[in-house]
């Protein structure tokens, strides 16, 4: 019997498909929150230079814009389970390079574990294109009406593994460094199990698609597009330029943590807990009342204003009043975080026709992962030759020329504020 293109292959979602779905967006998460707060210390037999820290960190963002476009292609063309055995198998392969990279006890001097780590964060950058291939495989298998539903998943999955990342992290740490990596690894393993053995393929034959032009695969090209329209230009160089900004202070965070504060993998773990725990309620509760209430454009601002809040007080903290300041002054920039990011995305969206929503909106993952990639880098470079704290005020003034940009457009649109 043919399949339509418009409806989902199977009836009525299968229990064991929706689990590894949401196993496969647990680990894509999962496999970052509980990595990052602890690179500093994983790092630190290594090195402790910040611009080797912010290289590592954007490198990963780096393989994602060039390869994500490629890998939605594939699982267009042929089939989403051998797209996200291939993705899953990348991050096994990614995960288990860098933790054994940390944890054999290298020589002094040698030249191997730096390009070592670089190599597995690139591996898993390019396997991570797991997110958009579970997504695709929710809309298969649900009918239209059913579809946000199954969506929520996504926003499930990342709120617990935002969560459960920090928190795992925080307590295994202190038992052995390298125990988180090696928990991360075997998570990565269960899923990739659960992969082979129970996801069906949910995109019949029928309704697969020809691989575009390379051109096309290109997510400079696609980036040029969007810049390309009047209508939304405006809005996604701020978009840029505040994940720019927040990947750039954020990478530098918790080496930050260690340097000024004295702070340990634990409390520098808990404090990535608060920013999964306060994201997770915001996107996850509050998001929708409040934009009713409120509209994108003023939560815009208002987050905004709180992420620019919270990148004040981290370096006005002390050691002698580090804990309480730091831990409000995330929870602040979460929230702002939890605003600006879905709010930003839909003022982009109502500036559209329906023909341009889905160039524009995917090329909006590109810009995030592009300045992911710089940020942290340029964070880097600041915190080693203009001090400690710059990275926080350079990261503010580009947040101040954000909200610029932003409240310059949106008086263009009735009511758009």
């Amino acid at each position: 019997m043919s399949h339509d293109r418009g409806e989902p292959l199977l009836r009525r979602p299968q229990p064991s498909t929706l689990f590894c779905a949401f196993l496969t967006l647990l680990n894509d998460r999962l496999s970052e929150s509980i990595v990052f707060p602890l690179l500093p210390f994983l790092l630190a037999s290594f090195t402790g230079d910040a611009r080797t820290l912010g290289l590592l960190a954007g490198c990963y963002a780096l393989a994602q814009f060039l390869f994500t476009p490629l890998i939605g292609a594939l699982s267009d063309r042929f089939g989403r389970k051998p797209v996200i055995t291939a993705c899953v198998t990348g991050s096994v392969l990614g995960l288990g390079l860098f933790a054994f990279t940390v944890s054999l006890d290298w020589p002094a001097g040698s030249l191997w574990p730096l390009p070592l780590l670089f190599t597995a964060r690139l591996i898993d950058g390019v396997s991570g294109g797991t997110a958009a291939t579970a997504g695709a495989v929710l809309a298969d298998i649900s009918p239209p009406q059913q579809r946000a539903r199954a969506f929520g998943l996504i926003g499930v999955a990342f709120g617990f593994g935002f969560i459960l990342g920090p928190a795992l992290g925080g307590v295994l740490a202190e038992i052995d460094i390298s125990l988180p990596l090696l928990v991360a690894v075997s998570v990565a393993i269960l899923n990739l199990v659960l992969v082979v053995k129970v996801l069906p393929e949910t995109l019949p034959p029928a309704a697969r698609l020809a691989l575009p032009r390379k051109r096309d695969l290109s997510p400079l090209v696609q980036l040029q597009r969007v810049f390309g329209n009047p209508r939304v230009r405006r809005l996604c160089a701020a978009f840029f330029l505040f994940f720019l900004a927040f990947g750039g202070f954020t990478a530098v965070l918790v080496l930050y943590f260690k340097q000024a504060f004295g702070w340990g993998p634990g409390l520098s773990a808990t404090a990535f807990l608060v920013v999964g725990v306060v994201a997770t309620l915001v996107q996850g509760a509050l998001i929708g009342p409040l934009v009713q209430r409120f509209g994108e454009g003023r939560l815009t601002l208002v987050g905004l204003g709180l992420v620019i809040s919270g990148c004040l007080l981290v370096p006005l903290a002390t050691p002698a009043n580090a804990q309480p300041l730091v831990f409000i002054a995330v929870g602040i920039l979460a929230a702002g975080t939890g605003l600006v990011t879905p709010c930003l995305r839909s003022l982009v969206s109502r500036r559209l026709d329906g023909s341009g929503q889905g160039a524009a909106l995917g090329s909006l993952q590109g810009l995030q992962s592009l300045g992911s990639f710089i940020g942290p880098p340029l964070a880097g470079v600041a915190y080693e030759l203009l001090g400690q704290k710059s990275p926080f005020w350079l990261g503010t003034a580009l947040l101040v020329g954000v909200a610029l940009l932003v409240a310059k457009q949106l008086p263009a649109e009735p009511g758009g504020i």
